[in-house]
C-alpha cells in the first residue's frame, strides 16, 4: 500500500522524534511518526532534566573534540528549545546547576510527550503509527523519499515523504554494534535505557550512504554495581553511583586509572577500556554522608545506593572499619589485596601532604580518612551512544564525501558528532536537533515559516 507524500516522516518517537513531528504540525505541515513500541517517549521517559553547558566556551572546554559547528547550533538553540517546551504548556522549573558545570531545568517530560502525541494524532493529514518499524528507506533520484514500514497488523506500507528523520535512539541496545564501535568489552555492558534503541536508524542510514560520526566517540552511561540486574527503569537513577567522582577507583591490577573527579559519566567511559571493564569504587563515611546521602541534583531525593546493593546480595561489596582490612579482600574477587591497600595508603598520603596525583585529581583531593570505608565493585552501564550518523548543523545526514544526503535527517541518539568522549546533556541535544530537523524539513517542503 502506498500513501501520498507527507512533509516529514519521523522514524522514532523519543525526545527528538516527537519534537520534530509536533513542531512540523505547529508549522502547518504534515507528518507520520513511526514508533516501534506501544508508547512514545523512549528512554526520555526515565529522565527529569533538560540541561547542558551554560555557554559555548564551557561546552568547548568540556568537549574539545566534538564538532564545533554542532556545538554552536546546540548552545544557541537550547534556551529557545526550553521556551518552546514552556509554550507547549508544560511545567518547567527554575534552572539549577548540574555536574559541576551545567545548567538545566526539571521538566514534566511525561506531560510533554502526552501533549505532543495528542497534537500529532489530532492533526488532519498526520499520523502516529505505534508498534510499527521501518524495513527500508525508499531511495529515488532525488534522494530519500520515505520508508517502507511494517505496521502493527503485520501489513507493510510505503510512506512517501519529502524528508525523512531518523530518531530511533542510537545503538545502545545492540551488542554487535557496540562491540564494533566501542570495543569488544562493550558487548557485555548492561543497558540502562530503552531496549528498542538497537541501531536500526544507523543501519538504514548506512544503507543510504551515510557516514558514521566519530569513531571512538564513546557513550553516555554511569557506573553500576556488578551483579545487580539492570531491569527496572525506575531504579536507573537510584542505583547509579554518581558520587564515584568523590571516591577512588582501582582496576583489577589495583591501580588508579583516571581522574575520578571528571564525573561518573566519564568514569564509565574510562572503565570500559580497563582490563575486564570492572573496578573497585572505594569511599569513606564523609563521601557517603556529604555526597551520596545528599541530593545529587536539586529537587531529586537521595537514596542509599550502597545499602540497597549490600542487601541485594548479588554484588561484591563490603564495609571496612580501617584501611588495613583491604589487605583481606576476598581472593575470589580477583583484585591484588596488598596493592589495593597500598594504593589507598599512598592516595591518602599524597592528599594529606598536598602533593600531586598521577593520574591527577583536579577537583576533590581530600583524603579518604573518615571510617568506615565502603567498597563496591562497579562496571560501566550504557544509556546511549555518542557516535552515530554524521550530521551537519541543519540535522542533515552526511555521506562519506561530507555532503548532505538529500531528504535524510538524523537527531537524538541516532546522530553523531556533537560529543566525543565527553557529555553535556543528551535530552537537550535531542530536543534542539529535533526542532532543527523540523525547520530543515519545512524549508525543503516549501511550507511558509
Amino acid at each position: 500500500m502506498s500513501e501520498g507524500n507527507v512533509d516529514l516522516l519521523v522514524l522514532g518517537g523519543g525526545m527528538a522524534g516527537l519534537a520534530a513531528a509536533a513542531r512540523t504540525v505547529q508549522q502547518g505541515g504534515s507528518t507520520v511518526l513511526v514508533e516501534k513500541s506501544d508508547a512514545v517517549g523512549g528512554s526520555a521517559t526515565y529522565a527529569e532534566f533538560i540541561w547542558t553547558a551554560p555557554d559555548i566556551e564551557t561546552l568547548r572546554e568540556r568537549n574539545p573534540n566534538g564538532d564545533p559547528a554542532l556545538a554552536e547550533t546546540f548552545i544557541a538553540g537550547f534556551e529557545p528549545a526550553v521556551q518552546w517546551v514552556r509554550d507547549f504548556g508544560v511545567e518547567v522549573q527554575e534552572p539549577v546547576d548540574l555536574l559541576n558545570f551545567g545548567r538545566g531545568y526539571q521538566t514534566d517530560l511525561s506531560n510533554l510527550f502526552l501533549l505532543e502525541r495528542r497534537l500529532i494524532e489530532d492533526s488532519a493529514g498526520s499520523e502516529l503509527l505505534l508498534e510499527a518499524e521501518p524495513l527500508r528507506l525508499l531511495i529515488g533520484e532525488g534522494g530519500v523519499e520515505g520508508a517502507e514500514v511494517r505496521l502493527a497488523s503485520g501489513e507493510t506500507r510505503e510512506v512517501r515523504a519529502t524528508t525523512t528523520l531518523l530518531a530511533m535512539g542510537g545503538f545502545a541496545a545492540n551488542r554487535e554494534l557496540r562491540a564494533r564501535h566501542l570495543g569488544e568489552q562493550a558487548a557485555a555492558m548492561p543497558l540502562r535505557a530503552n531496549p528498542n534503541s538497537a541501531g536500526r536508524g544507523l543501519e538504514l542510514a548506512e544503507a543510504a550512504g551515510a557516514a558514521f560520526g566519530n569513531e571512538n566517540a564513546g557513550f553516555y552511561g554511569h557506573l553500576w554495581a556488578s551483579g545487580v540486574p539492570v531491569t527496572d527503569p525506575l531504579a536507573y537513577a537510584e542505583m547509579t553511583f554518581y558520587h564515584s567522582e568523590h571516591g577512588v577507583l582501582l582496576n583489577v591490577e589495583g591501580e588508579r586509572f583516571l581522574d575520578e573527579t571528571v564525573g561518573d559519566q566519564l568514569n564509565a567511559i574510562a572503565l570500559l577500556d580497563q582490563p575486564q571493564a570492572r573496578a573497585l569504587l572505594i569511599y569513606d563515611e564523609f563521601v557517603h554522608r556529604e555526597w551520596m546521602m545528599k541530593p545529587y541534583v536539586q529537587g531529586v531525593e537521595p537514596f542509599d545506593k550502597f545499602d540497597a546493593v549490600y542487601k541485594s546480595g548479588g554484588s561484591r561489596c563490603a564495609i571496612a572499619h580501617e584501611l588495613g582490612e583491604f589487605e583481606e579482600l576476598p581472593e575470589e574477587w580477583g583484585y591484588p589485596a596488598e596493592k589495593v591497600h597500598a594504593a589507598l595508603v599512598e592516595f591518602n598520603r599524597r592528599a594529606a601532604a598536598g602533593e600531586s596525583f598521577d593520574p591527577p585529581r583536579s577537583v576533590d583531593a581530600r583524603p579518604l580518612d573518615e571510617p568506615p570505608y565502603y567498597v563496591v565493585e562497579v562496571i560501566p552501564a550504557i544509556t546511549f551512544t555518542m557516535g552515530g550518523i554524521r550530521i551537519d548543523p541543519e540535522a542533515r545526514a552526511l555521506g562519506a564525501d561530507g555532503e548532505p544526503i538529500p531528504g535524510l535527517l538524523a537527531a537524538g541518539g541516532d546522530a553523531g558528532g556533537l560529543y566525543h568522549r565527553a557529555y553535556a546533556g543528551g535530552l537537550a541535544a535531542a530536543l534542539v536537533f529535533g526542532l532543527q530537523a523540523a525547520e530543515t524539513a519545512r524549508a525543503r517542503a516549501g511550507t511558509p515559516a
